[in-house]
């Protein structure tokens, strides 16, 4: 094994390998049972093999996040470069890898600037954040109300202050919920006996309360609307039951969505990136094939050298075997004799190297190269 990278995520090991054919395929086997300390033949079944072309090809979709759970995430992108700069750290990858890792990274960039794959929303907090961008166009210092301590409506508010908001309330039927939540974001806690009279500084509500009944009614949202002069007003209730009374989104200038209005989002942007997808496999196949082409270019090289090796080594012993018959020659004769047999062995070597280059792109041409290798005695076979 020559060279080798591990990547580790929470749903996925990838460990990626460059080595010859003699390496036993359990090896890699092998170490993951080790490390791990588990049973090989319990850990066997899990685990699948990807060899020369569709190695690659599996990398590059891994990068792109078209292997990923959720298509096009761009989670995994990073966490493939982190990987990448452990084992570039402990020098267990170098020019193979190297070229190989980069160019990955390359193709990831490539599909995301030439498709449409991860610019849509495909979690339901994420899809809040999205609904909010088109209700306010920008984000830049909006005020959210946080009502409950839901884990999505805690990743919404998270997602909402990386996109500008500058101000988090916080509130919360328990005291200690709500310092613990104001702590996380650095917001401010209103009292939950205040929470409706102080809504109106708010422009987005995120509810999670677990209350039993609506936290907010119609009549409520009428007297929060008329504080804030009509400006509008985003509300995303993901509790259940319902926080907030369904007839509120019939005031003006209030925007009332719920868990299925933010799930049908995520829903129609998931098939959206599946079309995308479609139009990355054909990027992915195109890259494959140029990184393919690449490689058997920069491995037919020492073929080639070899051979012209090989032969000026025959062509300067045949001279020297021959040079008792010839006696002593002239300065002139010695030219001569150079030139014409150095002519002689590039006509010969000329229909070779061409058809070496030629077959180097071919997906058959190894077959070639390791004929003339044979052919020509050039080491291993």
């Amino acid at each position: 094994m020559e060279e080798g990278i591990i990547l580790s995520t929470c749903n996925r090991v990838e460990i990626a390998v460059a080595c010859d054919d003699r390496l036993d395929e359990t090896a890699v086997d092998q170490f993951l049972a080790d490390t791990r300390k588990v049973d090989l033949n319990w850990v066997s079944p899990y685990l699948y093999r990807y060899r020369d072309h569709a190695a690659i090809r599996h990398l590059f979709r891994v990068a792109a996040s078209l292997d990923s759970m959720i298509v096009g995430e761009p989670q995994i992108l990073g966490q493939l470069k982190n990987a990448y700069a452990v084992a570039k750290e402990n020098g267990v990858i170098n020019s193979f890898m190297d070229t190989l890792l980069m160019r990955a990274f390359n193709v990831a960039k490539r599909v995301r600037s030439e498709t449409e794959i991860g610019s849509s929303a495909v979690s339901v907090s994420y899809a809040a954040v999205e609904l909010a961008r088109e209700i306010f166009g920008s984000l830049q210092g909006k005020k959210v109300m946080l009502a409950g301590a839901g884990k999505m409506s805690i990743a919404a508010a998270r997602h909402l202050k990386q996109s500008g908001v500058t101000q988090i309330y916080v509130t919360n039927r328990t005291p200690e919920r709500a310092e613990a939540m104001a702590k996380v974001f650095d917001g401010k806690i209103v009292e939950y006996t205040r929470f409706v009279s102080s809504l109106h500084e708010a422009d987005i509500l995120i509810a999670s309360s677990g209350a039993p009944h609506y936290i907010l009614t119609r009549d409520d949202m009428r007297r929060v609307i008329e504080a804030r002069r009509n400006r509008p007003m985003f509300l995303i209730d993901i509790a259940v039951p319902r926080n907030i009374e369904p007839e509120v989104n019939k005031i003006d200038n209030v925007f009332l969505y719920d868990i299925d209005d933010l799930q049908r989002v995520v829903d129609r942007n998931l098939q959206g990136r599946v079309t995308e997808a479609e139009g990355a496999e054909l990027i992915i196949s195109e890259e494959v094939e140029r990184m393919v082409s690449r490689l058997r270019t920069r491995e037919v090289v020492p073929t080639i050298v070899g051979l012209q090796e090989r032969l000026e080594s025959l062509r300067t012993a045949e001279i020297e075997r021959m040079r008792g018959k010839l006696g002593l020659l002239t300065r002139e004769q010695e030219e001569a004799l150079d030139a014409l047999t150095k002519g002689i062995i590039n006509k010969i070597a000329h229909g070779p190297i061409s058809e070496l280059r030629k077959q180097a792109s071919m997906p058959e041409g190894h077959h070639f190269i390791k004929a003339v290798r044979k052919v020509f005695r050039l080491g291993d076979n």
